[in-house]
């Protein structure tokens, strides 16, 4: 029996953007999932910092990001947990609420490769769910040999049969968030919706800009 599965998509999000929908929507073909499942962190455990724009700001850009694509869903589980968010909490969440016929898998960037070693509980996590790395195109995939003596031959090639191709999208969170700081252009980065909303409620404006100064 070919069991379901739900790809589960976490981060900041801060602002979500055309480069996180265009990877989920390739990622979604290539796993096979019947869906996935957007989940913006309270803070990340790897990040000292809160998010830019708050809970709600983040939430609600996630959902205009996605309207009309019917196998997008958003999740508000670990906005509603004290940070910092741990991800094998969130998996094993999922895995309770959908139960053991479903296939969970977890995405990640290839660039967030190399820090999976500090995260929570991580051999835990890599047996808890399909951990699935997303390499851009045109980049070299992930190679996760150099940890196979900490966490063991059969969980390495676990890892690296769930390393999927994905679109090259070369933008980031930062950079529109740098570019809205000096009244920069960055609206072919965004869903247009989230872009309206960014500007209707003056997020990630430097404290000149939203002066007027």
């Amino acid at each position: 029996m070919v069991k379901r599965k739900i790809a589960l998509f976490g981060g900041t999000f801060d602002p979500i953007h055309l480069g996180h929908t265009t990877v989920a929507a390739d990622a979604l073909d290539h796993i096979g999932a019947e869906k996935i499942v957007f989940i913006p962190a309270k803070r990340s455990p790897l990040k000292g910092f809160l998010p830019r724009a708050n809970d709600n700001d983040r939430l609600n850009m996630i959902y205009l990001a996605i309207a009309g694509e019917k196998n997008f869903q958003v999740s508000e589980y670990e906005l509603k947990r004290p940070a910092p968010s741990y991800t094998l909490a969130t998996i094993r969440k999922f895995q309770a609420d959908y139960g053991s016929e479903t296939s969970i898998c977890w995405l990640i960037g290839a660039d967030g490769a190399d820090d999976l070693a500090y995260w929570y509980k991580i051999t835990e996590l890599l047996d808890a769910c399909n951990l699935t790395t997303m390499y851009r195109a045109g980049c070299e995939p992930p190679d996760f040999a150099k940890f196979e003596e900490i966490w063991g031959r059969e969980r390495i090639e676990k890892l690296q049969r769930n390393v999927i191709q994905t679109p090259l999208v070369d933008i980031s969170s930062t950079e529109i968030r740098n570019r809205i700081a000096i009244n920069g252009d960055y609206t072919k980065m965004l869903h247009p919706g989230v872009g309206d909303y960014i500007r209707q409620n003056g997020l990630y404006q430097s404290e000149e800009v939203a002066g007027g100064g």
